[in-house]
């Protein structure tokens, strides 16, 4: 891949696999060709197959449900500053799963740089709208996944039409 960026927010690409949080630490969620790869931090793993997965996905940093709705808690912010939270807590991944249905979360360890909240929609929406369009599997294509957050990991200002037509369009031009 001949992106220069390849991060968005908490997702990152390390070794030419994309993970969700900081494999350095204890607890991240890896995008793999059978399903969605979690590895908690008492070191329990677990692979959710991506037909499973349905209903769009949901991110959340710092608690695992913060107050009206936000993306974000405070430690949650925290954990991206300079001083001695850097780099602590983490962030939870929620979705509704079938067969049997059920609300899951997943949780993932920080990295200790900032997460702007731009690159937190940015990624929420991708998210979202690649399961909504039933293409969960496509989170585990590293080449289209790289292409699409090259092109998102360009925006720094709010676009005019809204966060989803930008998505849209990025997934778009990243084709099949």
């Amino acid at each position: 891949m001949d992106e220069t960026r390849t991060a968005l927010g908490p997702l990152q690409l390390v070794e030419k696999r994309w993970v969700l949080g900081d494999t350095a630490q204890a607890a991240w969620v890896e995008f793999r060709p059978e399903g969605l790869y979690s590895r908690a931090r008492d070191g329990a793993e677990d692979v959710l197959p991506w037909p499973r997965i349905m209903l769009g996905m949901r991110l959340t940093l710092g608690g695992r449900y913060p107050a009206k709705s936000g993306q974000m808690t405070l430690p949650g912010w925290l954990g991206g500053l300079p001083g001695p939270f850097r780099g602590r807590g983490g962030g939870y991944l929620h979705m509704t799963v079938r067969h049997p249905y059920e609300d899951r979360t997943v949780f993932f360890d920080r990295h200790p740089r900032w997460y702007s909240l731009m690159e937190l929609v940015l990624l929420e929406e991708l998210l979202r709208q690649t399961v909504h369009a039933g293409e969960a599997v496509r989170l585990a294509d590293g080449d289209w996944l790289g292409r699409v957050v090259a092109r998102l990991a360009e925006r720094r200002r709010w676009a005019p039409g809204g966060v989803q037509r930008v998505v849209r369009e990025a997934r778009e031009a990243a084709g099949a």
